[in-house]
Protein backbone atom coordinates (compact mmCIF):
# COMPACT_ATOMS: atom_id res chain seq x y z
CA UNK A 1 0.00 0.00 0.00
CA UNK A 2 0.96 3.54 -0.16
CA UNK A 3 1.51 5.16 3.05
CA UNK A 4 1.94 8.90 2.79
CA UNK A 5 3.69 9.23 6.13
CA UNK A 6 6.49 6.99 4.45
CA UNK A 7 7.27 9.50 1.52
CA UNK A 8 10.24 7.33 0.21
CA UNK A 9 8.91 4.32 1.75
CA UNK A 10 5.81 3.17 0.70
CA UNK A 11 5.23 -0.45 1.89
CA UNK A 12 3.27 -3.48 0.59
CA UNK A 13 1.81 -6.37 2.43
CA UNK A 14 0.84 -9.40 0.39
CA UNK A 15 -1.54 -12.21 0.79
CA UNK A 16 -1.46 -15.57 -0.40
CA UNK A 17 -3.39 -18.65 -1.85
CA UNK A 18 -5.83 -21.43 -1.78
CA UNK A 19 -5.12 -24.07 -4.51
CA UNK A 20 -1.99 -25.20 -6.10
CA UNK A 21 -0.79 -24.40 -9.41
CA UNK A 22 0.19 -27.33 -12.19
CA UNK A 23 -0.51 -28.73 -15.52
CA UNK A 24 -1.84 -32.04 -14.56
CA UNK A 25 -2.98 -35.17 -16.46
CA UNK A 26 -6.58 -36.06 -15.73
CA UNK A 27 -8.35 -39.47 -14.58
CA UNK A 28 -10.68 -40.50 -16.47
CA UNK A 29 -13.02 -42.91 -14.95
CA UNK A 30 -14.63 -45.91 -17.01
CA UNK A 31 -18.53 -46.37 -17.03
CA UNK A 32 -19.25 -48.94 -14.70
CA UNK A 33 -21.71 -50.35 -17.19
CA UNK A 34 -19.71 -50.86 -20.70
CA UNK A 35 -22.85 -52.00 -22.61
CA UNK A 36 -24.07 -48.25 -21.90
CA UNK A 37 -22.81 -45.65 -23.91
CA UNK A 38 -20.88 -43.12 -21.64
CA UNK A 39 -22.64 -39.91 -20.50
CA UNK A 40 -21.02 -36.55 -22.17
CA UNK A 41 -19.02 -34.99 -19.51
CA UNK A 42 -19.91 -31.40 -19.16
CA UNK A 43 -17.52 -28.38 -21.05
CA UNK A 44 -15.39 -26.98 -18.56
CA UNK A 45 -15.73 -23.32 -18.30
CA UNK A 46 -12.18 -21.50 -17.95
CA UNK A 47 -12.25 -19.86 -14.71
CA UNK A 48 -10.26 -17.01 -13.31
CA UNK A 49 -8.04 -17.94 -10.06
CA UNK A 50 -11.03 -16.38 -7.90
CA UNK A 51 -13.46 -18.08 -9.63
CA UNK A 52 -11.91 -21.37 -9.05
CA UNK A 53 -11.97 -20.14 -5.43
CA UNK A 54 -15.43 -19.82 -4.97
CA UNK A 55 -16.08 -23.01 -6.65
CA UNK A 56 -13.36 -24.86 -4.62
CA UNK A 57 -15.18 -23.96 -1.37
CA UNK A 58 -18.88 -25.51 -2.76
CA UNK A 59 -16.55 -29.24 -3.50
CA UNK A 60 -15.24 -29.98 -0.05
CA UNK A 61 -17.30 -32.52 0.65
CA UNK A 62 -15.68 -36.31 -0.74
CA UNK A 63 -12.74 -34.42 -2.33
CA UNK A 64 -8.86 -34.62 -1.02
CA UNK A 65 -7.85 -30.99 -1.84
CA UNK A 66 -8.20 -28.61 -4.92
CA UNK A 67 -5.20 -26.84 -6.77
CA UNK A 68 -5.74 -23.87 -10.07
CA UNK A 69 -3.93 -24.89 -12.81
CA UNK A 70 -3.42 -21.57 -14.28
CA UNK A 71 -2.06 -22.31 -18.28
CA UNK A 72 -5.82 -24.31 -18.51
CA UNK A 73 -7.42 -21.79 -16.65
CA UNK A 74 -9.53 -24.50 -14.69
CA UNK A 75 -9.81 -26.08 -11.38
CA UNK A 76 -8.69 -29.50 -10.60
CA UNK A 77 -9.81 -31.49 -7.66
CA UNK A 78 -8.48 -34.06 -6.21
CA UNK A 79 -11.12 -37.30 -5.56
CA UNK A 80 -11.09 -40.55 -4.19
CA UNK A 81 -13.85 -42.63 -5.36
CA UNK A 82 -15.96 -42.41 -8.81
CA UNK A 83 -18.90 -40.79 -6.93
CA UNK A 84 -16.66 -37.75 -6.07
CA UNK A 85 -15.85 -37.59 -9.63
CA UNK A 86 -18.90 -37.36 -11.17
CA UNK A 87 -20.27 -34.53 -8.19
CA UNK A 88 -16.82 -32.53 -9.30
CA UNK A 89 -17.46 -32.91 -13.07
CA UNK A 90 -21.35 -31.61 -12.88
CA UNK A 91 -19.79 -28.87 -10.99
CA UNK A 92 -17.60 -27.69 -13.93
CA UNK A 93 -14.52 -28.63 -12.42
CA UNK A 94 -11.69 -31.27 -13.39
CA UNK A 95 -11.45 -34.39 -11.22
CA UNK A 96 -8.02 -36.52 -10.59
CA UNK A 97 -8.49 -39.33 -8.65
CA UNK A 98 -5.56 -39.52 -5.87
CA UNK A 99 -4.59 -42.04 -3.35
CA UNK A 100 -5.02 -40.52 0.13
CA UNK A 101 -8.08 -38.48 1.24
CA UNK A 102 -7.67 -34.71 3.02
CA UNK A 103 -8.80 -36.57 6.12
CA UNK A 104 -5.66 -38.83 5.96
CA UNK A 105 -3.46 -36.01 5.16
CA UNK A 106 -4.25 -34.01 7.79
CA UNK A 107 -3.85 -36.46 10.45
CA UNK A 108 -0.49 -37.02 8.97
CA UNK A 109 0.02 -33.37 9.66
CA UNK A 110 -0.84 -33.71 13.28
CA UNK A 111 0.92 -36.52 13.49
CA UNK A 112 3.83 -34.58 12.89
CA UNK A 113 2.81 -31.80 15.20
CA UNK A 114 2.65 -34.05 18.17
CA UNK A 115 6.12 -36.14 17.42
CA UNK A 116 8.08 -33.97 15.21
CA UNK A 117 8.21 -30.37 16.33
CA UNK A 118 11.47 -29.02 16.01
CA UNK A 119 12.57 -25.72 15.57
CA UNK A 120 13.59 -25.25 11.75
CA UNK A 121 11.28 -27.29 10.08
CA UNK A 122 7.63 -26.92 8.36
CA UNK A 123 5.04 -28.72 6.79
CA UNK A 124 1.97 -27.95 4.92
CA UNK A 125 -0.57 -30.08 2.78
CA UNK A 126 0.31 -29.86 -1.08
CA UNK A 127 -2.81 -31.49 -2.86
CA UNK A 128 -0.43 -31.62 -6.53
CA UNK A 129 1.61 -33.95 -5.17
CA UNK A 130 -0.99 -35.36 -2.50
CA UNK A 131 1.16 -35.61 0.06
CA UNK A 132 2.20 -33.56 3.08
CA UNK A 133 5.67 -31.85 2.30
CA UNK A 134 7.83 -31.83 5.31
CA UNK A 135 10.64 -29.05 4.79
CA UNK A 136 14.12 -28.86 7.07
CA UNK A 137 16.28 -26.25 7.09
CA UNK A 138 19.73 -26.48 7.82
CA UNK A 139 19.95 -26.16 11.37
CA UNK A 140 18.08 -29.65 11.59
CA UNK A 141 20.77 -32.73 11.78
CA UNK A 142 21.84 -35.04 13.98
CA UNK A 143 18.94 -35.97 16.35
CA UNK A 144 16.91 -33.79 15.46
CA UNK A 145 17.21 -34.79 11.80
CA UNK A 146 17.21 -38.27 12.56
CA UNK A 147 13.98 -37.78 14.64
CA UNK A 148 12.06 -36.28 12.05
CA UNK A 149 12.99 -39.03 9.50
CA UNK A 150 11.86 -41.24 11.63
CA UNK A 151 8.20 -39.77 12.20
CA UNK A 152 8.17 -39.35 8.53
CA UNK A 153 8.67 -42.90 7.32
CA UNK A 154 6.21 -43.86 9.85
CA UNK A 155 3.81 -42.02 7.71
CA UNK A 156 4.46 -43.78 4.26
CA UNK A 157 3.49 -42.50 1.05
CA UNK A 158 1.70 -39.06 2.77
CA UNK A 159 4.16 -37.48 3.83
CA UNK A 160 7.84 -36.09 1.42
CA UNK A 161 10.60 -35.06 3.23
CA UNK A 162 12.78 -31.82 1.09
CA UNK A 163 15.82 -30.26 2.93
CA UNK A 164 16.19 -26.08 2.73
CA UNK A 165 20.15 -24.86 2.44
CA UNK A 166 18.63 -21.60 4.54
CA UNK A 167 17.32 -20.89 8.03
CA UNK A 168 13.56 -20.42 8.62
CA UNK A 169 13.73 -17.13 10.88
CA UNK A 170 11.08 -13.87 10.99
CA UNK A 171 12.28 -11.38 8.19
CA UNK A 172 13.18 -8.28 11.03
CA UNK A 173 16.21 -6.35 10.88
CA UNK A 174 17.34 -2.64 11.17
CA UNK A 175 17.08 -0.82 8.05
CA UNK A 176 14.57 2.09 6.77
CA UNK A 177 10.64 1.53 6.96
CA UNK A 178 8.51 1.68 9.49
CA UNK A 179 10.65 1.96 12.80
CA UNK A 180 11.25 1.31 16.28
CA UNK A 181 13.07 0.47 19.39
CA UNK A 182 16.05 -0.04 17.11
CA UNK A 183 14.22 -2.55 14.94
CA UNK A 184 12.69 -2.80 11.01
CA UNK A 185 9.61 -3.90 9.60
CA UNK A 186 7.53 -2.96 6.85
CA UNK A 187 4.19 -1.86 6.92
CA UNK A 188 1.32 -3.97 6.07
CA UNK A 189 -1.89 -2.79 5.07
CA UNK A 190 -4.11 0.34 6.08
CA UNK A 191 -7.66 -0.45 7.60
CA UNK A 192 -10.09 0.45 9.66
CA UNK A 193 -11.73 -0.47 12.69
CA UNK A 194 -14.86 1.60 14.64
CA UNK A 195 -14.38 4.08 12.33
CA UNK A 196 -10.46 5.02 13.30
CA UNK A 197 -7.16 4.19 11.40
CA UNK A 198 -4.92 1.49 11.89
CA UNK A 199 -2.65 -0.98 9.92
CA UNK A 200 -1.58 -4.33 10.06
CA UNK A 201 2.09 -5.35 10.35
CA UNK A 202 3.28 -8.89 11.63
CA UNK A 203 2.99 -10.14 15.63
CA UNK A 204 6.78 -10.90 15.73
CA UNK A 205 7.21 -7.03 14.90
CA UNK A 206 4.63 -5.79 17.09
CA UNK A 207 5.64 -7.69 20.25
CA UNK A 208 9.37 -5.87 20.33
CA UNK A 209 8.14 -2.46 19.01
CA UNK A 210 5.50 0.05 20.63
CA UNK A 211 6.02 2.89 19.60
CA UNK A 212 6.37 3.24 15.56
CA UNK A 213 8.10 5.89 13.45
CA UNK A 214 8.53 6.32 9.32
CA UNK A 215 12.01 7.31 10.22
CA UNK A 216 14.99 5.92 12.67
CA UNK A 217 14.86 8.04 15.51
CA UNK A 218 11.74 10.30 13.95
CA UNK A 219 8.23 11.04 16.21
CA UNK A 220 6.10 8.45 16.48
CA UNK A 221 3.36 7.79 13.78
CA UNK A 222 1.76 4.97 15.45
CA UNK A 223 1.46 2.66 18.37
CA UNK A 224 1.21 -0.83 18.58
CA UNK A 225 -2.29 -1.94 20.03
CA UNK A 226 -2.43 -5.72 20.17
CA UNK A 227 0.41 -8.41 18.82
CA UNK A 228 -0.21 -12.17 18.34
CA UNK A 229 3.10 -14.34 18.39
CA UNK A 230 3.89 -17.11 18.00
CA UNK A 231 0.90 -19.11 16.89
CA UNK A 232 -0.44 -16.48 14.73
CA UNK A 233 1.74 -14.03 13.23
CA UNK A 234 0.05 -10.44 12.98
CA UNK A 235 -0.41 -7.09 14.76
CA UNK A 236 -2.66 -3.92 15.22
CA UNK A 237 -1.20 -0.10 15.66
CA UNK A 238 -3.30 2.69 15.75
CA UNK A 239 -2.51 5.88 13.91
CA UNK A 240 -1.55 8.61 16.40
CA UNK A 241 -1.48 11.78 14.17
CA UNK A 242 -2.82 13.27 10.97
CA UNK A 243 -0.92 10.71 8.46
CA UNK A 244 -2.24 9.90 5.08
CA UNK A 245 -3.65 6.00 5.15
CA UNK A 246 -4.91 5.10 1.43
CA UNK A 247 -5.27 1.50 0.68
CA UNK A 248 -2.75 1.71 -2.00
CA UNK A 249 0.96 -0.65 -2.43
CA UNK A 250 3.61 0.75 -3.74
CA UNK A 251 5.24 -0.91 -6.80
CA UNK A 252 8.49 0.97 -6.96
CA UNK A 253 8.04 1.68 -10.25
CA UNK A 254 6.56 4.93 -9.63
CA UNK A 255 2.93 3.53 -9.41
CA UNK A 256 0.60 2.26 -6.83
CA UNK A 257 -1.78 -0.75 -6.40
CA UNK A 258 -5.08 0.34 -4.51
CA UNK A 259 -6.38 -2.50 -2.57
CA UNK A 260 -10.13 -2.47 -2.54
CA UNK A 261 -10.70 -6.25 -0.43
CA UNK A 262 -9.37 -9.18 1.31
CA UNK A 263 -9.78 -12.99 0.30
CA UNK A 264 -8.19 -16.11 1.23
CA UNK A 265 -5.17 -17.06 -1.47
CA UNK A 266 -5.12 -19.88 -3.74
CA UNK A 267 -2.57 -23.08 -4.23
CA UNK A 268 -1.32 -22.02 -7.68
CA UNK A 269 -2.52 -18.28 -7.79
CA UNK A 270 0.11 -15.95 -8.90
CA UNK A 271 0.78 -13.38 -5.98
CA UNK A 272 3.11 -10.37 -5.48
CA UNK A 273 4.66 -9.35 -2.28
CA UNK A 274 6.20 -5.89 -1.72
CA UNK A 275 8.80 -4.48 1.83
CA UNK A 276 10.92 -2.39 1.79
CA UNK A 277 14.09 -3.90 1.65
CA UNK A 278 13.27 -6.00 -1.65
CA UNK A 279 11.02 -3.68 -2.66
CA UNK A 280 8.35 -5.73 -5.11
CA UNK A 281 8.62 -9.80 -6.18
CA UNK A 282 6.14 -12.36 -7.36
CA UNK A 283 5.94 -15.79 -7.06
CA UNK A 284 3.17 -19.30 -6.90
CA UNK A 285 0.91 -20.16 -4.10
CA UNK A 286 2.10 -23.47 -3.12
CA UNK A 287 0.34 -24.29 -0.22
CA UNK A 288 -2.16 -23.25 2.51
CA UNK A 289 -2.73 -23.86 6.46
CA UNK A 290 1.21 -24.53 6.33
CA UNK A 291 3.06 -24.63 10.26
CA UNK A 292 6.48 -23.17 10.64
CA UNK A 293 8.75 -23.80 13.91
CA UNK A 294 10.63 -20.72 14.00
CA UNK A 295 13.33 -21.21 16.63
CA UNK A 296 11.04 -18.40 18.83
CA UNK A 297 8.05 -20.69 18.89
CA UNK A 298 5.33 -22.21 15.89
CA UNK A 299 2.95 -20.84 13.91
CA UNK A 300 0.13 -22.43 11.81
CA UNK A 301 -2.50 -21.56 9.38
CA UNK A 302 0.30 -19.57 7.05
CA UNK A 303 0.53 -19.55 2.95
CA UNK A 304 3.54 -20.76 1.50
CA UNK A 305 4.98 -19.46 -1.18
CA UNK A 306 8.22 -19.54 -3.47
CA UNK A 307 7.90 -15.90 -3.18
CA UNK A 308 11.65 -14.53 -1.83
CA UNK A 309 11.98 -12.02 0.98
CA UNK A 310 14.58 -10.98 3.28
CA UNK A 311 15.19 -9.32 6.97
CA UNK A 312 13.38 -5.95 6.87
CA UNK A 313 10.52 -7.56 4.94
CA UNK A 314 8.24 -8.71 7.46
CA UNK A 315 4.77 -7.48 7.88
CA UNK A 316 5.29 -6.89 4.13
CA UNK A 317 2.15 -6.90 1.99
CA UNK A 318 0.98 -10.24 -0.35
CA UNK A 319 -1.32 -9.32 -3.05
CA UNK A 320 -3.24 -9.92 -6.38
CA UNK A 321 -3.81 -7.37 -7.64
CA UNK A 322 -6.68 -5.30 -5.52
CA UNK A 323 -7.04 -7.96 -3.37
CA UNK A 324 -4.96 -8.27 -0.25
CA UNK A 325 -3.85 -11.58 1.10
CA UNK A 326 -1.19 -12.05 3.60
CA UNK A 327 1.26 -10.19 5.46
CA UNK A 328 5.21 -11.33 5.63
CA UNK A 329 5.89 -13.84 8.27
CA UNK A 330 9.22 -15.25 7.96
CA UNK A 331 11.15 -18.27 5.48
CA UNK A 332 14.65 -18.69 4.25
CA UNK A 333 16.72 -17.99 1.81
CA UNK A 334 16.79 -14.47 0.03
CA UNK A 335 16.36 -12.81 -3.69
CA UNK A 336 19.88 -13.55 -4.81
CA UNK A 337 19.49 -16.97 -4.61
CA UNK A 338 15.65 -17.71 -4.01
CA UNK A 339 13.66 -19.45 -0.92
CA UNK A 340 10.52 -19.98 0.16
CA UNK A 341 7.96 -17.45 2.44
CA UNK A 342 4.91 -17.87 4.53
CA UNK A 343 2.07 -15.37 4.90
CA UNK A 344 -0.36 -15.08 7.79
CA UNK A 345 -3.29 -14.66 5.66
CA UNK A 346 -5.17 -11.10 5.84
CA UNK A 347 -8.66 -12.64 6.72
CA UNK A 348 -7.57 -13.55 9.75
CA UNK A 349 -6.44 -11.11 11.38
CA UNK A 350 -9.22 -8.68 10.37
CA UNK A 351 -11.83 -11.12 11.55
CA UNK A 352 -9.61 -11.27 14.91
CA UNK A 353 -9.72 -7.29 15.32
CA UNK A 354 -12.82 -6.35 13.51
CA UNK A 355 -11.45 -4.11 10.94
CA UNK A 356 -11.66 -4.13 7.38
CA UNK A 357 -9.28 -3.18 4.43
CA UNK A 358 -9.71 0.82 3.99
Amino acid sequence: MKHRRIPNRRVIVAGAGALALAATATVTLANANASQAPAPTPALAKLTSAAATTLASHLKTDTAGAFYDAKAKKLVVNVVNKAAARAVRAKGAEARLVAHTFAQLDSARQTLKSKATIPGTSWGIDPQSNKVVVTADRTVKGAKLDRLTKVAESLGSKVEVRHSKGEFKPFIGGGDAIWGSGARCSLGFNVVKDGQPYFLTAGHCGNDIKSWSDKQGGSAIATTEDSKFPGDDFSLAKYTGDTAHPSEVNLYNGSTQKITKAAEATVGEKVQRSGSTTQVHDGTVKALNASVNYQEGTVEGLIQTDVCAEPGDSGGALFDGETALGLTSGGSGDCSQGGETFFQPVPEALKAYGAEIG
